[in-house]
């Protein structure tokens, strides 16, 4: 699988552009600001629906345009895929975005996905070794969807189910706070001083409390539901993952220190501890799990508005030898355990569709010693496809300037180079 060629309309910098694609390495080079970055950010927008680089597409969209178009062709087995996609800003009363597959619609823009895969490694990744959990997470649906684009209907499911059930929390907490005040006060005095008043709003309330209760109960178990089938295909893919991000990288670090990877789950600790220990529970045991979990913090959940239990919650942790990552890798260490999970997703994926990612390396070579570029370059050589971002040609080992194709970008013009 291979892109053959690439076109924007407004996005970014661009009002326009064009670029021809081919099997083997592309480099694009051209100082920062340029636009070099944008044109691969278009590509990874092309398979995932989303930027590496924001986490809303308004910044997509030229200033001043009302909507940006992404247009790529993906040649497979002989057979060539056109995928176009409109990204509107939200801005002046721009609808929603919208996706065409050979120039037919589809009913949603995930309906697109798996036609291309790409695998992206940026400077951003390193986010992954020293940032918050939800990058790791985005990384590991992401990955999900990749492998199998179904997750992608899960996980906005799962989004959905969570939003709805913050609400709640949000909009029950002052009724059971209130609600508890009375029912306390009501137990701390005599019965024949209260007032019929007084009765009258405590069975108001009990009422009040009944409801939000049983509605969380609902919720709780549309969460659990899809929270479990989230869970199951994280722990299923970490367990996978884990010898490619191992073997990664050893390949790239050149180094003795083992990089491993461990699920941090939010259950309760008798199943959570299992979990980190690389046990991958049966599917029909994580929907009880769950419930179990999200009814053990519920006081807490109602004094902060907010849901405590559940895949948003979790993190992956990464370790080089005995420490975390976190807190403990160097900038050298860090930069190869965050290539290594690339190149390990790189990789999982070969194995698993039995063809080759879109693998796009922005801005990396520049921030890596001659050891590190010289072996990455010997890992990629015999990937189908490799698009490369740099500064300066110098950047780009030898090896994969001189047998591919290069192009400069100058402040959104895209030229090849001679």
């Amino acid at each position: 699988m291979h892109l053959s060629s690439l076109s924007v309309v407004d996005f970014r910098s661009y009002a326009s552009a064009e670029l021809p694609l081919a099997p083997g390495v592309t480099t694009l080079i051209g100082l920062n600001g340029q636009g070099k970055t944008n044109l691969v950010e278009a590509v990874g927008y092309l398979a995932t629906l989303g930027s590496h680089r924001v986490a809303v597409d308004t910044p997509l969209v030229r200033f001043g345009a009302q909507q940006a178009i992404i247009r790529g062709a993906v040649s497979r087995d002989g057979r060539e895929t056109l995928i176009e996609l409109e990204i509107n800003s939200g801005r002046g009363g721009a609808g929603r975005n919208r996706a065409r597959l050979n120039r037919s619609p589809v009913p949603r823009p995930r309906e697109v996905l798996g036609n291309l895969r790409t695998v992206l490694f940026a400077p951003e990744d390193m986010a992954l070794v020293k940032g918050d959990p939800s990058e790791r997470r985005r990384f590991l649906d992401e990955l999900l969807v990749a492998r199998q684009p179904r997750w992608a209907g899960v996980r906005a499911d799962y989004d959905k189910v969570l939003k709805q059930r913050n609400a709640l929390l949000k909009s029950a907490a002052p009724v059971l706070r209130r609600g508890s005040r009375r029912m306390h006060r009501s137990s701390t005095t005599s019965s024949t001083s209260l007032s019929t008043d007084t009765v009258d709003k405590d069975v108001e309330a009990t009422d009040s409390i009944s409801d939000a209760l049983h509605t969380l109960d609902v919720w709780n178990g549309q969460l659990a539901r899809v929270g479990a089938q989230l869970l199951y295909a994280r722990l299923r893919l970490t367990r996978d993952l884990g010898p490619y991000l191992t073997s990664a990288y050893d390949e790239v670090s050149d180094t003795a220190a083992d990089a491993r990877m461990a699920y941090k789950s939010s259950l309760r600790e008798e199943m959570s501890g299992a979990i980190a220990a690389g046990t991958v529970p049966e599917m029909d045991e994580l929907p009880d799990a769950l419930l179990a979990s999200l009814e053990a913090v519920r006081v807490n959940e109602v004094e902060r508005g907010i849901s405590l239990v559940g895949p948003h919650r979790d993190d992956l942790m990464l370790t080089l030898g005995p420490l975390p990552a976190k807190g403990y890798a160097s900038h050298g260490e860090s930069w190869s355990l965050a290539l290594g999970l690339r190149l390990a997703a790189y990789q999982l994926l070969r194995h698993d569709l039995g063809e080759d990612p879109v693998l796009i390396l922005d801005d990396v070579f520049a921030e890596l010693d001659q050891g590190r570029r010289g072996r990455l370059a010997t890992l990629i050589a015999d990937c189908e496809q490799v698009l490369i971002t740099a500064a300066v040609a110098e950047d780009v080992p030898a090896a994969l300037g001189e047998a591919g194709t290069t192009y400069r970008v100058t402040l959104g013009q895209v030229t090849r180079a001679d």
